[in-house]
Formats: structure tokens, sequence, C-alpha cells
């Protein structure tokens, strides 16, 4: 049995568009699928370090209690699917614990490279729109490319990896969900 581990974002939780169908699809391919609700965060986050920072620890205190029960060595292949400072959380959740987890990033922040590791140590892909203002486009490039990881960038896409034209959105989710989907049904 695979396990999928869903660490969402400061206001994008599993029900938004990502992290819901990236759930269905891990549901299809016969993953069990984990949510770690997170939440009540301070207001007016971005912009803000040292709010970011406190987001980044509440959210890591509390996957600590959410995940407390699950047995992750009965699982076959672990793959966590985080978005925004959800990447971070993931990241350094399976380094402390020493998860082997694989990861799907989807709109890591900056500062989610202090956590993110190699293709060699954590096999994972990354997703990032070039409009996004939590994080320069140029900085994710670097990360990703130091870390050997494959990136899927959205053309004006945000921070939701949306541009504001709803078809475009949608085609743009499709694709998204691709690769997604075929990450997750490779092999390791």
């Amino acid at each position: 049995m695979n396990l999928a581990v869903f660490f969402p974002g400061v206001g994008y939780h599993t029900d938004k568009p990502l992290l819901y169908y990236g759930k269905k699809a891990a549901g299809q391919l016969g993953y069990e699928t984990v949510e770690v609700p997170y939440g009540n965060f301070q207001k007016n986050i971005k912009g803000s370090a040292e709010k970011m920072k406190e987001a980044f620890l509440s959210a890591r205190t509390q996957a600590e209690e959410l995940l407390r029960g699950v047995n992750f060595g009965q699982y076959g292949r672990i793959v966590f699917i985080s978005k925004s400072v959800g990447t971070a959380v993931a990241s350094s959740y399976a380094s402390d614990h020493h998860i082997q987890a694989e990861h799907v990033y989807y709109t890591p922040v900056k500062d989610s490279f202090l956590f993110i590791k190699s293709w060699e140590e954590q096999r994972g892909i990354v997703f990032h729109g070039t409009s996004d203002p939590w994080a320069d486009t140029a900085d994710v490039e670097a990360g990703c490319r130091r870390r050997a990881l494959p990136l899927y960038t959205i053309a004006g896409g945000n921070h939701s990896l949306e541009t504001g034209d709803v078809l475009r959105d949608i085609e743009n989710l499709q694709k998204i969900m691709e690769q997604t989907k075929k990450f997750l049904e490779e092999t390791v």
C-alpha cells in the first residue's frame, strides 16, 4: 500500500483545485490519503518574514500532532503533496522523521528551499507560476537547479498557478494534474 500525505498552504486547503485534484489522482491510483489540516494562522502574512516564520512553526507543530498516529513504516511508497508554506512543512517533517518520502511541491515559497532536499535524497517535482508574488521565479529556478529537481512553470501563473483566464487555467490545471499523476505512477 502506498500513502499520499497532503500539506496545505496558509489559505489554500485541500478543497482547492491543486490539492483537491491531487488527492483524487492519488486515490484513483490506490494511494491511501491523509490530510494535514493545520490552521489558525495570523492575518496579513505576506511580506512579513516574522509572520511567515510563525506560520511555518505553527503548521510544523500542528503537523507533528496530526501525524502522530501514522505508521509510515507500513507503506511501500510515501508521497508528500504540498502547497506554499506546506512545502517547507512537508520537507522538514520528512527530514526530521527520516521518512523516505517523495514530493510534489506546488508553489514553494523561497524559504522552502531551506528544507527541500536534492533529487538524490528525496525525489520530487516542483510547480511554480511566473507571476507568483510569494516566490521569485529566478529563486525557484536556482533552487530547483541546485537540487536537480524538475520544475514546471505556468507562464503568468500566480501563487495558485492561476492566470485569471478561466479556460487557460483549466488547461493548465489539466497539465499540472497529468504531471502529478505521472509522478505518482512512477515506480522507484
